[in-house]
């Protein structure tokens, strides 16, 4: 279970911290699809989206995540057993009518937006007050990513999430299975050693804890548990690059290992590039990417 992540309702300070759940459902609907590219990095599309089929039915949040995912988030007040099968429902039905979606996508973002989407790995995100261990179990059993958060309020101006379970639509896959599916191509100069490095770099990030999601893009390789934290370039001839979500002001910058990127374009998400040449660097780098994994 991931550490509990707070975040200001208001602009006033706290005067009470005893948890409660809200008052009604479309409170917290509210809050995190105003907040929802700060919460769960995900770009806000549309709100009760009207899905048509035989039985009808409304989508409560629809979005695009940071690798270009499309992801369904429901909302219950407190603990409801239906919300994962709901959330399941509503996926089948985006993933069978994609041309919506990526029209949605289209018409809010843009021609180039709609033409990125990764129906490869959609999401369902799940705010519930709690889930049963029955909930935890049940989603380990699907192939699909699904994530189940709780929240809870803290007074008046705090809402915490904290993600209970998270899978990556491939149950059953050990982390060093995974690692041998070659998930991080190499580029025509790289070599066997920056491969290898590749690889390593791979496996740690896997390893920083539990339901890690590695999400595969042509151009980067993301590693996200509800956000991105890591993002890692094919392999170059001498090098490997990672980008971290690590804040580059509040870090010692090194010339030739770390550098601020923030405002300068490249591939994957983060404003910390760090620049990995041996195993040595990989273990320097060790803090960055827990730093980095903590902070999204």
């Amino acid at each position: 279970m991931s550490g509990l992540k707070l975040f200001h309702t208001t602009k006033c300070g706290v005067t009470e911290v005893m948890p409660r759940l809200a008052e009604v459902e479309a409170d917290v609907q509210s809050f995190v699809e105003t907040h929802m590219e700060t919460m769960l990095g995900v770009t806000f599309l549309a709100s009760e989206y009207v899905i048509d089929c035989v039985d009808g039915g409304r989508i409560d949040s629809l979005g695009i995540d940071e690798n270009g995912a499309p992801v369904i988030v429901e909302y219950k007040r407190g603990t409801d057993a239906g919300v994962i099968n709901q959330g399941l429902y509503y996926m089948a039905w985006l993933t069978a009518h994609r041309s919506a979606f990526d029209s949605l996508v289209r018409d809010r973002l843009g021609v180039p937006a709609a033409a990125q989407v990764l129906w490869s790995a959609p999401r369902l995100i799940c705010i519930a007050g709690d889930f049963t261990r029955y909930d935890a179990h049940a989603v380990r059993e699907h192939r699909r990513s699904i994530d189940l958060v709780r929240y809870r309020y803290f007074g008046n101006d705090l809402i915490g999430l904290e993600t209970v379970a998270s899978v990556t639509g491939q149950p059953g896959a050990s982390r060093r299975t995974r690692r041998r599916t070659g998930v991080l191509p190499a580029t025509p100069k790289s070599t066997g050693a920056m491969t290898e490095l590749a690889e390593a770099v791979d496996e740690v990030l896997l390893g920083l804890g539990d339901g890690i999601t590695r999400v595969q893009r042509k151009q980067y390789a993301a590693y996200q548990r509800l956000r991105n934290f890591a993002c890692v370039i094919p392999p170059q001839q001498a090098k490997v690059l990672v980008y971290l979500k690590a804040d580059p002001k509040g870090v010692d910058l090194v010339p030739g290992f770390t550098r601020d990127v923030k405002g300068l374009g490249h591939h994957g998400t983060g404003d910390l590039e760090v620049q990995l040449r041996t195993e040595r660097d990989l273990e320097r780098a060790l803090d960055l990417f827990r730093l980095s994994y903590a902070a999204a």
